[in-house]
């Protein structure tokens, strides 16, 4: 069994909603969810004129491989209505592998742990919520630890 942590986001719609429907979906298409995050409420992160995101983590256990959950993933963007434009844009979902199991995947289309993991404040307050202790494979740094370095500062609230 894997263990993997996924983070859902979007604002477009009605964000909590389109959260939960992600939650679901990940449950019926990729696995357990045995613990998520509060919902936190962030501003835009890259493209920042455009409406304040909601990002939720999850903790799911799957049977499906990497590459089965990204492609999944995918699928799930897509059925929820997830137009993909320009880089940061607004949209209705978006769905990362954030760890996979203590894999470092290094591939064209699949990097993991996600890169940008200790440059973003609301991936880290989730995650630390979740488990403070885990130790990033590639920084050997825990997730409390990242989170006190990070040197992303955008606002990030507590919703649910």
């Amino acid at each position: 069994m894997n263990q993997l942590f996924l983070i859902t986001g979007g604002n477009i719609g009605d964000r909590k909603k389109n959260l939960e429907n992600a939650a679901a979906l990940i449950y019926d298409r990729i696995g357990t969810v045995v613990k998520s995050s509060k919902i936190y409420e962030t501003e835009a992160w890259g493209l920042t004129d455009q409406p304040a995101f909601y990002n939720q983590v999850h903790v799911v256990e799957s049977n499906f491989s990497a590459k089965e959950v990204l492609s999944n993933i995918l699928q799930i963007e897509e059925e929820m209505g997830r137009k993909r434009t320009i880089k940061n844009a607004a949209r209705i979902i978006d769905i990362d592998i954030l760890f996979f199991n203590e894999e470092i995947v290094n591939e064209q289309n699949l990097v993991i742990p996600h890169p940008q993991i200790s440059n973003r404040r609301f991936v880290l307050l989730p995650l630390s919520e979740l488990v403070p202790q885990m130790i990033h494979p590639v920084f050997k740094k825990s997730i409390h630890q990242l989170l006190l370095q990070t040197k992303d500062q955008l606002k990030v609230t507590a919703v649910v």
